[in-house]
């Protein structure tokens, strides 16, 4: 801990900057290498929150040397005994016991495995003791977790470390493989997890065994040839072509991933969403950001006119599982695939049950709404209606996935209608919120959100 010192508070994905009190080791799993270079432990550390971090480290004696080509900065620091302590992810020793330890899909060879097999505590199976690493590299755009990729793994595979860890199966490693096992092809196939284990605290869990245990990372075959969805739509808006047609895939694929979810992952309620619930929740979180962010008080009264209108409605969608944290950085492209849906994980900052309580699946496409705003921004779209043709062509795509027979249907307009007032409240609600992140985190750009407020205000009085 002495040595993790300042390193530990500088990472991008360390949760706890600018607070007070100490962070606590409270376990540290034990992973073999099986080429016997160095010691690998995942360290679990608790937060003055009481959130559980995890910090991969790899102890490498005086005498043994460095990996070749291993990055500086991640040397954290060296022992009173001499040895040299070593980031994890980016050393080769820990994706070896990594690989070694991890369990993999019961089944037949290739097969996806099945939801209830992630949560499984049966023995591991035995992996690689000599995985062909060359070409490994850790992703360094991530702030809550860390993946490395791994191009010669037989598949190609990435292997995505969760910072933040719970009790209970990782929606990231549950997720995916029960939409694998559903035979939907838009997400990466798990291909193996790691879980470990920790005391509870001072509760004991209900076995009375009183220790907790959760995932703690998981290997998904490698998407090849894929580029990040937000640098493919910020290159094209500064280049000024159009994204509509990728716009249309995309919301056809998105409503295919709620489709997918709905029968991999039923909610057990075929119960449609209330309108004076979801506007009370509306409400509230709009007050919070008004209070926030003092450049909203003037608008406060036409967002609550907004809202009034979406009290007004009925016949909600029903609620079901959602991405939960839906935007252009969580999916990519590929020639040979269309997009891919990755991070099942939902808002960082969310709790379990937050991220596993059903939703309202309209919440992820206003997200990706207001992610097409800010590929604008962020790319300088040099043309004018360059987000005004993504933005629509996106939700014609998902409605067109979505949409049943209309010719004969006498209630299709009416819930077109209810369609759009509600789309149109929950895009204003996320841009409210990103309104708040902003003048927190980047007040430079407090003018893409703002500016997406006003236009989805327009017009209400």
């Amino acid at each position: 801990m002495a040595v993790l010192g300042t390193w530990l508070t500088a990472r991008r994905w360390f949760p706890a900057k600018g607070t007070s009190g100490a962070v606590e080791r409270v376990a540290v799993v034990d992973l073999h290498d099986p080429q016997d270079e160095a010691r690998v432990g995942l360290h679990l550390l608790r937060l003055p929150s009481g959130a559980l971090l995890q910090v991969p480290l790899v102890l490498r004696a005086p005498q043994t040397g460095l990996p070749a080509g291993l990055d500086p900065a991640a040397v954290v620091g060296t022992t009173p005994d001499g040895a040299v302590v070593v980031d994890g992810c980016h050393d080769p020793a820990f994706v070896r016991a990594w690989l070694a330890a991890a369990e993999r899909p019961a089944g037949p060879a290739g097969s996806a495995g099945s939801a209830e097999s992630a949560g499984s505590t049966r023995p591991a199976q035995a992996g690689p003791a000599r995985p062909d690493l060359t070409g490994m590299r850790v992703l360094s755009g991530e702030q809550s977790n860390t993946s490395v990729i791994l191009p010669a793994l037989d598949p190609p595979a990435i292997l995505k470390v969760f910072r933040g860890v719970s009790t209970g199966a990782n929606p990231d490693v549950e997720v995916p493989l029960a939409l694998s096992d559903a035979g939907w092809t838009g997400v990466p196939r798990p291909l193996a997890w790691l879980t470990g284990s920790w005391p509870a605290g001072d509760a004991a869990t209900e076995d009375g065994s009183g220790s907790s245990t959760g995932h703690l990372g998981v290997l998904s075959e490698l998407v090849l040839g894929a580029e990040d969805g937000f640098e493919l739509a910020c290159r094209h808006a500064s280049e000024g072509a159009s994204f509509g047609a990728l716009a249309e895939d995309l919301g056809r694929t998105t409503a295919q991933m709620h489709a997918a979810l709905r029968a991999a992952l039923p909610s057990g309620t075929a119960a449609s969403a209330s309108a004076d619930a979801v506007v009370t929740v509306l409400r509230t979180r709009a007050a919070a950001a008004v209070v926030a962010a003092p450049v909203l008080a003037g608008r406060a009264a036409a967002v609550e006119a907004l809202f009034t209108e979406v009290a007004r409605l009925s016949d909600l969608p029903p609620l079901q599982r959602v991405h939960g944290d839906y935007h252009l950085g969580q999916v990519l492209h590929s020639a040979g695939r269309g997009w891919s849906v990755l991070d099942f994980e939902g808002e960082p900052s969310a709790s379990e049950a937050e991220r596993n309580r059903p939703d309202l699946a309209l919440r992820d496409l206003a997200g990706m709404l207001r992610s097409l705003d800010y590929a604008a921004a962020v790319g300088a779209a040099s043309r004018p209606d360059w987000a005004e043709e993504a933005r629509t062509r996106l939700v014609a795509g998902y409605l067109g996935e979505t949409a049943g027979p209309t010719a004969t249907d006498p209630d299709a307009a009416a819930r077109t209608a209810t369609t759009s007032a509600l789309l149109r409240a929950l895009e204003l609600d996320k841009a409210l919120y990103e309104v708040v992140y902003e003048s927190r985190n980047r007040p430079s750009w407090v003018s893409i959100p703002l500016d997406g407020v006003d236009r989805l205000l327009e017009g209400v009085r």
